[in-house]
Parts: C-alpha cells; structure tokens; sequence
C-alpha cells in the first residue's frame, strides 16, 4: 500500500488531489455525498439552459457537467469550487460559433468541440507557465460589466423562443429589439402564456420556496400548463414547442474538428474564453476559499480548468468553467473535500438516466423563461448603483465593457481589461507626493513628529521634505521629477530636499537616475538632495545601477532626526538668522554655523 503522505513532490504536482485525499473518511465521505446529491439536483436544470444558451443540444450541456467536473475537482486546488457550463461562457461560445454554423448542427457541435479543445490547451499552458497572477489584472468592474450586458444578450436572444416569433439568429442587440419591435403582431398568445406562468411560478419559487431549485419548479409548471394547453386546443393550433427528450447515456467519446479552417476560426474566442473562465474560476474559488479558510493555488487552477475542458471537447461536453451557484451551495451543503464535486457528477448522471426522457414536455417557451430569471440574476444590481455613484473612473470601465459587450460580446471585456489598465498606468505614473514639516508641538522635542503642511504648520525656507507613495519607475519619472523642479523654481531660497523614501514601492533603472540627476542639478543650485527612511530594494536599485556615487551614500540617511543633524549646518546661516518659522528643533538652539540662538536674537535686535 502506498503511503501518500511519503509521496515525493513532484507526484503531488502531478496528481494533486493526492494532496487531500488521504483526508477522506467515513464521515467525509457521507458529508461529501450528500453535497453532491444536491449538487446533481441543482445543475440539472442549469445544464440544460445554459446548452441551450450556447446552440447546442440540451444533453451537452448534462455531459458538459460530468466529466469534465471531475476532472477539475481532481486537479484544481479548491475544496469547495464546482466546474462545468457557465451562463457567460455559453453566451460567448453562441457568440463565438453562430455566425459560422446553424445552431445545433454537426458542424456547429465540431466547431465548438475544438473551441472547448484550445480553451483547454491555453488554459493548460498558461497554468504550466505560472501565469496564476494575471487573473489579478481583471478588475471585479470589468467582470461584472462584461456579465451584465452577457445577461442582456441572454434575455435579447430567448425573446423569439419566449413570445414563440420568428427572428433571425445571431443578430446584434440593437437588432434584435428592432425584429422585436416589428414582430410584434406576430407574438403567439399561448406560447407567450405558457412563459409568463413560468416566468413568475419561477420568481415566486425562488422567493418563497427556497428550499426547493426554482428552475425545477418553473419547469414542472411550465409543462403542467402547457400539456393542458396542448390538450384543449392541440399542439398545432397553440404553437407550444417542447425541448425532446434527451439523450439517456454516458457523454460519449467525441471528436473535436482538427482541420486548419476551424482552429484558425476559433483560436481568438478560445482566447477569450479561456481568460474569462480563469477569472471566473478562480474569483469563486477564493470567494468560497476566504468562508473556509482555505488557501488557493491560481496556478493549479489554471491546469485544472485546462485538463477539465479538454477533457470535455473529447467527451461531448463544451467549455465551462467555477460555477458560483453551485460552488456556494456546495460549501453551504457541507463539503469537506474535492470529492463532493467529484461525486455530483456521478449522481448526474444516475439523475439523466432516470428523467431524461420527461423532457420531451418541457416547452421551450419555458426554457426561455427560465433563462430571463437567469439573466436577471447575473446583473448584481448594488454594486453597479455604488460603481456609479461613488466612483468615477470605475463608472467609465463598467460603462465601457458593459456597452463594448453588447455591440461584440467578444471583445466587450478586452476593452474593459485594456481601460482598467489604462486607468491604473496614469494612477500609478503620478504617484502621491505631500510635503511634510515638524508639527508645532515637536518643534521643541528632540523626538521629532512630521505632518502635511498647512497653514497651521509652515515650512522652512530653504529645506523642503517630500514623501512620494507609489512607485518612482519610468512611466511615474516625469511626475516626480517636474514636481521637484517646482519646489526651487516657485522658491529659489529652497536649494534643499530632504526625500523620505519609507513609501516608494518600487524603483528601476530610470528612476534611479532620475535621483541621480535630480542630486547633481541641486549641488548645482548650492544645496543638496537627501534620501531617509530608504528600503533595501531602492538601495540596490541605486548600487546596481552605479548611481549611489552620484547621489553619495552620506546623503542616505535611515531616520529624519540624523539626515536634519546632518542637513542643518549647510544650511545659508543668514538666512537662518532672520527666520521666524524655526520649524526644527535645531533652529531653537544654534544658528548652522554654530551660534547660540539667544546671542543671535540679541544681535539681530541690536
């Protein structure tokens, strides 16, 4: 027997649900399959509506659930996240592969197998490559505008299926409400009917019936009236469409198209999907790790999602991704370990064997339906109304992507990924600089306090002391170096500064010679540039790039009471003796060349 906890560590890289696995027992066990009875429960409806938001056939979206849920419960890094077909990445997948084959079709299917296949490959390779980081560059903003126009695409293309009219497929937002518009007189009254009643059996389930799934209920109401419908007027004259029965198997073996035209045509949306499944994996991943105290491996993520969706494109299953729903209710459930998620699978598909027949009486104005409580619950509503508030920078990303996402689903959230950036390149290329003076009440201690300056606290009129926040790298050198220009050019008596370093993040090659440059022009002026509170990586920096000389490491000071023994003699001791302000303790004592204030004070009355 092979004792698991001796295994070396790359064996646990290899198969890293070795990791939990020896924490399986009796009692985790038990717990963990009644999560994943509930899990199953759940994600049937679910599966359902989102194959039938991506074009495909219904049961996909069950096989889409199965195989590839396993496979990323066994090698992600979460106990609690739960993988498979996601409402946003069914969305991007119509988007994607609509205008290129009939929904549904042989050739759609095989164009989406190998869009789920180089998701997966992507995903795979940028988790090997340790790129687990840059998931943190896709602000929560950018994510919540992409998914709530993904809803509002959602909602636009179920409306032909809710109202039982005739528009075409894969037409733009703005088209679809002009069809909508026209098509009006057309809406067939008891297909229409059948979604209303679902539509609200489904917000009143979901509302008051909370323990039961919601979908289920709608669905089952749905298919009451609609039968009823169907047998007081007949199929024909009511227009009721169903679903179909689905298929009642094990997701068969699959093949994805290999061919150039489909890799060249799918290569970019995979892209996207793969980035914006990343996201939402691992947003959910922490989201539920942060209630269990669980730490979260975004690198082993990513080759989980990648393993699980290529799996999936050889399995008859498309891209998906963490599902917050369901990794929530699996938490909430009490799963103690990566099996719950496993095993939901399992019971999945014991579920499909026994009910995938009934589905041949769900109406399809139902699904529809279903699929409008969906989208309106995708859009969280709170955190938009404070984004546009309170915050004004934010509004324009969320603006951006949620707009960006309606005209081209596709490139929506590149645009709110690349503005987000933008935003945070100019935040962090003018990094906070305040200047800082003793406070009244330490003018007299020795034990020096510095403050912002303001009226109540003056300055001195030939030591400037500056603290920068942020980082000083090549883009943030122009801020600070015009900054520091400004300080002698508004006052020329103020030939000195006095930096306090404490609060610089970073510095590189540029910024290094920036100070370089900065100390040689105020040797120039007379006076001199001085550095306290200085960390070791701006040391470095400043040894690395050989411009410590330039600076001179006796202008490098680790607290402000040494760097202002040392700055105080230099200063212009007339000026000094006519000063009023005495910010520093020293000016209390001596004038810089050493005279006694008091024998100065008399001179200057005489």
């Amino acid at each position: 027997m092979i004792d698991l906890k001796a295994c070396p560590l790359w064996l646990y890289r290899l198969l890293p649900f070795l990791r939990w696995w020896p924490n399986v027992t009796q009692q985790t066990f038990k717990a963990d399959s009644l999560a994943a009875i509930t899990g199953a429960m759940i994600v049937l409806p679910q599966a359902v509506a989102f194959a039938t938001i991506a074009g495909l056939p219904p049961e996909y979206g069950l096989y889409a659930a199965m195989v590839p849920a396993i496979v990323a419960a066994l090698w992600g890094s979460s106990w609690h996240l739960v993988s498979g077909p996601t409402t946003a990445i069914s969305i991007v997948v119509f988007a994607s592969i609509s205008p290129l084959a009939e929904p549904g079709s042989p050739q759609f299917i095989g164009l989406v197998l190998t869009l789920t296949l180089l998701a997966g490959l992507i995903q795979l390779a940028m988790g090997l490559a340790r790129l687990g980081t840059l998931v943190n560059f896709i602000s929560h903003t950018v994510i919540t505008g992409f998914t709530a126009g993904a809803a509002i695409l959602i909602a636009a293309s179920q409306i032909k299926h809710f109202f039982g009219i005739d528009m075409p497929r894969g037409a733009h937002f703005h088209e679809v409400l002009i069809q909508f518009g026209a098509h009006i007189p057309d809406i067939q009254p008891w297909v229409a009917t059948v979604g209303v009643v679902t539509l609200i059996s489904g917000v009143l389930a979901r509302r008051y019936l909370k323990k039961l799934p919601y979908m289920i209920v709608a669905m089952v109401v749905g298919s009451v009236v609609a039968t009823l419908i169907n047998l007081q007027f007949g199929a024909e004259a009511t227009g009721i469409r169903t679903v179909g029965a689905l298929a009642a198997s094990f997701p068969p073996l699959s093949l994805p198209d290999f061919s150039f035209a489909a890799i060249q045509q799918t290569l970019f949306p995979a892209t996207i999907i793969a980035i914006l499944a990343l996201t939402e994996a691992v947003a959910i991943a922490r989201s539920v790790a942060a209630k269990s105290d669980q730490r979260i491996d975004s690198n082993q993520e990513f080759v989980g999602q990648g393993l699980s969706n290529i799996a999936g494109s050889f399995f008859s299953g498309y891209a998906g991704s963490g599902s917050f729903n369901r990794s929530g209710v699996n938490f909430a459930s009490g799963a103690k370990t990566p099996l719950a998620a496993a095993m939901s699978a399992v019971f999945l598909l014991a579920i499909v064997l026994l009910v995938a027949p009934l589905a041949a009486y769900l109406p399809v104005a139902s699904m529809a339906a279903i699929l409008f409580i969906v989208a309106w619950s995708l859009i969280d509503f709170h955190y938009i109304r404070e984004i546009l508030k309170r915050h004004k920078r934010e509004r324009i990303v969320l603006i951006l992507t949620f707009v960006g996402t309606l005209v081209d689903l596709e490139k929506g959230i590149f645009l709110g990924i690349l503005v987000s950036l933008l935003f945070y390149l100019y935040r962090t290329s003018q990094p906070s600089i305040r200047e800082l003076v003793p406070s009244a009440a330490g003018r007299e201690n020795p034990r020096r306090k510095f403050v912002p300056r303001d009226d109540n606290n003056p300055g001195c009129p030939q030591l400037t002391m500056l603290r920068v926040e942020g980082s000083i790298f090549f883009g943030a050198v122009e801020h600070v170096q015009k900054f520091f220009r400004h300080v002698d050019e508004a006052d020329p008596q103020k030939k000195h500064l006095l930096l306090s370093a404490r609060a610089i993040g970073m510095i590189d090659l540029a910024g290094a010679e920036m100070l370089a440059k900065e100390a040689t022009r105020r040797r120039r002026l007379g006076g001199g540039l001085y550095l306290v509170g200085v960390q070791p990586d701006l040391c470095e920096m400043l040894r690395r790039s050989g411009q410590v000389d330039v600076v001179g490491e006796n202008q490098i000071f680790r607290h402000k009471g040494d760097a202002l023994q040392t700055i105080y003699p230099r200063l212009d001791n007339e000026i000094c003796r006519t000063c009023t302000a005495r910010v520093f303790h020293e000016c209390n004592v001596a004038l810089p060349d050493g005279t006694p204030r008091e024998v100065a004070d008399r001179q200057l009355i005489q």
